[in-house]
């Protein structure tokens, strides 16, 4: 898991991208979260299939979101995640979506902020190698500390992408 702003703040992750990648492809899960700096993080290819970071973003916490794709395993292990856990979100649902991506990465969720069309770009993930790489612009940041329990839920099931019992 790479925190908020990781490529904009640590030379040492952005040195170590291709380990990071390696991580992935050899069976790892790599979550990286937003960026501030969409044309430093594009210019650098940091992931492993062409996307473009952009500035796009829903700051209406009650926004609806809609999950896209409700077979992923993001949404079923090792927690069950229904629409009931959006609800309780606080400051504003994401920022830094992604706003173009390879068809290696599948769009998890949509939400947009009232008369704008929907941002599909916040939750991407992709199978990379015998691993996982998942790029969010949801903001776990926030949510975690004040104990939103539906983004606990769901962090935890992004960090259990791949480990799910078969």
């Amino acid at each position: 898991m790479l925190g908020i702003r990781a490529y904009d703040t640590r030379d040492d992750v952005k040195k170590n991208n291709q380990r990071l990648l390696d991580y992935a492809r050899n069976g790892g899960t790599l979550v990286v979260q937003y960026n501030t700096s969409p044309s430093d993080f594009n210019d650098a290819h940091y992931t492993p299939y062409p996307a473009q970071l952009s500035r796009q973003r829903v700051t209406v916490e009650q926004a609806p979101v809609t999950i896209l794709d409700p077979q992923s395993p993001v949404f079923h292990y090792p927690n069950p995640i229904a629409d009931r856990d959006f609800d309780g979100w606080v400051q504003e649902r994401g920022l830094y979506f992604m706003d173009q991506w390879d068809q290696h990465f599948t769009p998890l969720l949509a939400a947009n902020d009232p008369g704008e069309p929907p941002q599909k770009g916040g939750l991407l993930l992709a199978q990379y190698g015998k691993g996982y790489y998942i790029y969010t612009g949801y903001a776990f940041f926030r949510q975690l500390p004040f104990g939103v329990p539906g983004a606990i839920r769901l962090y935890v099931n992004l960090l259990s992408v791949g480990h799910e019992p078969r």
